[in-house]
């Protein structure tokens, strides 16, 4: 049994893992979806459910490995691109989630057109979101691709095709509801496995958690060439990154057709500010646990 790369028993859990995202995603697809139904669910989802699916979309093999790499390279600048949620959060939830629950909207562009009564308009939207995504997700597909390939020797088209294949069978078949429910539990078991990957290692590190947090108080938290807060906006700050990501993430929420048909699984706005409450502390609790992961350790120590 190969130690350094896969194991007989990494593939087997590598390949139980997709047979049975596979096979929830048909099984939360046995209920025929048609019409508005298949792009935005029957409304039988939990809240959190589809919370936790906000979270996972966002949360792609570029976070993942960038965070990781980040981390391992430098100090934790990255991190408080998170803290941008403070930013976007209030805002959507005062601007744009009670737009999507009182119009009842399909999609972002629909109510462009409703907006400013251009059915062009929404068409152009959608074609410039359709380019935007294909590009994202040649990315998203292929990074994860090299790791495992890289991994078990496998093929890199053939990892890609597979991958692609499992997803678009059960979002086919069962349209958004299956992928809310396969996206919660992916997001569940990454979430979970970096928890218990982080206890772990920080267990076997001498000094544990006291010497980590000893070595993040010396310039591994924030670099001393990093500076807080510069008056020259062309110039990198903490500041300028935490106002920078809260503007990007806020116009996610408004314009990111993945993120908004989330949204629109329901009209009721407690819900919606759950989702959004709840997203963003899942996005910083992992985005803080990535950065301390095994990579800081070995790094630091």
């Amino acid at each position: 049994m190969n130690t350094t790369g896969f194991t007989i028993i990494d593939l087997f859990v590598l390949i139980v893992y997709l047979i049975a995202v596979l096979v929830a995603g048909l099984y939360f697809s046995k209920k025929e979806m048609k019409g508005k139904e298949f792009f935005k669910g029957d409304g039988s989802v939990p809240w959190y459910v589809t919370s936790v699916s906000i979270f996972a979309t966002m949360l792609s093999p570029i976070s993942f490995l960038g965070l990781a790499g980040n981390s391992y390279a430098g100090s934790w600048i990255l991190w408080f691109a998170q803290l941008g949620m403070l930013i976007a959060i209030p805002l959507a939830i005062k601007y744009v989630l009670p737009i999507f629950a009182r119009m009842d909207i399909d999609t972002a562009y629909d109510y462009l057109e409703r907006r400013y009564e251009a059915k062009s308009l929404r068409v152009i939207s959608a074609i410039l979101f359709i380019i935007y995504q294909l590009g994202r997700i040649s990315i998203i597909m292929y990074l994860p691709s090299v790791g495992l390939a890289t991994l078990t020797g496998i093929d890199i088209n053939i990892l890609i095709i597979l991958m692609g294949v499992i997803a678009i069978i059960y979002s086919y078949t069962g349209g958004l509801k299956s992928v809310l429910w396969t996206d919660f539990i992916q997001g569940v078991i990454l979430s979970g496995g970096a928890l218990i990957a982080l206890f772990v290692l920080i267990y076997d590190v001498d000094g544990g958690i006291g010497a980590i947090t000893q070595q993040l108080a010396h310039g591994k938290f924030i670099a001393p060439t990093e500076k807080i807060f510069d008056p020259n906006i062309l110039s990198s700050s903490i500041f300028l990154i935490v106002v920078g990501s809260g503007l990007t993430i806020f116009s996610s929420y408004a314009s990111s057709q993945d993120l908004v048909q989330r949204f629109t699984t329901t009209q009721s706005i407690s819900k919606l500010n759950k989702m959004l409450f709840t997203n963003g502390a899942l996005s910083l609790g992992i985005a803080t646990v990535f950065l301390s992961n095994w990579y800081r350790i070995v790094c630091l120590l």
